[in-house]
């Protein structure tokens, strides 16, 4: 019986996610149980959300205390999570998109606009994921890859603050953007804040608490504020000032490094 049990979510969910999907049978049936109804209960409130804010049917899950604004212009793939208290304002001049498969943390804000200027919008590629309590501030266009995964407390700020005259207060002199890249299969630390301009290459590992700015070469394990790379995870590659001891305490011991990929 739990064996079927399992087999059947399984099926369910591979064929909601679009790819073959596993569960660990180490999970107790009782708690499997719970999870699946509670999933079960985020499917149909995503699916009769998406009926009345976008009048499109769509296999999303969304947690109570979900909030779409302007939804019109927001585009969920199939298979999004978006987790408890999840804020999402599509106002923007590309609109928000989330690939098939991406999860939204708990209480994370994405936001691009003011009534007073109107921000790019954010593009967030398929089977990626940013943890709870993350901000990601869309003024300039944010493009986030595929197979992405990012801690807690992730920020993205995508434009900046002109103040060249001394006359005029800061906020009334605007804003330039130039965007924010963070390209597919990268690894990013809990605390991590990606400032205007940003662009991180393919396949790397951004360290907790970094800050991001300028470019960050594929393939590169990067750390501190400013980040900066340390080593290359390409064999043969010129490494930077690799110390095994200061990378270990810079990734925090595989703790400061989360695991964004529960889905």
């Amino acid at each position: 019986m739990c064996d079927f049990f399992y087999r059947s979510l399984e099926h369910a969910l591979s064929r909601i996610k679009g790819r073959r999907y596993r569960i660990d049978r180490s999970v107790p049936f009782g708690v499997l149980v719970g999870v699946g109804c509670r999933r079960l209960v985020w499917l149909l409130r995503g699916i009769l959300k998406c009926l009345l804010l976008q009048r499109k049917f769509r296999f999303v899950f969304m947690a109570p205390g979900v909030n779409l604004r302007n939804a019109v212009m927001v585009r969920l793939g199939k298979a999004v999570t978006l987790e408890r208290g999840v804020i999402i304002d599509g106002l923007s001049l590309q609109g928000i998109e989330l690939g098939d498969n991406v999860m939204i943390g708990a209480y994370t804000t994405v936001h691009a606009s003011l009534l007073s200027h109107t921000g790019m919008g954010l593009r967030f590629g398929k089977n990626s994921s940013c943890g709870p309590y993350s901000y990601i501030g869309a003024g300039g266009l944010i493009i986030i890859g595929d197979d992405v995964a990012m801690g807690q407390h992730v920020s993205f700020h995508a434009e900046n603050h002109n103040f060249e005259r001394t006359d005029v207060p800061i906020r009334l002199q605007g804003v330039n953007s130039k965007g924010i890249v963070v390209e597919d299969d990268c690894w990013v630390g809990a605390n991590t804040t990606f400032l205007d301009g940003a662009h991180v290459g393919h396949g790397c590992v951004i360290g907790a608490g970094s800050v991001v700015r300028g470019e960050i070469p594929p393939y590169s394990i990067a750390v501190g504020a400013p980040a900066r790379v340390i080593r290359s995870r390409l064999p043969g590659e010129l490494n930077g000032r690799s110390e095994d001891a200061k990378l270990a305490g810079s990734l925090g011991n595989e703790k400061g490094l989360t695991d964004a990929g529960r889905n």
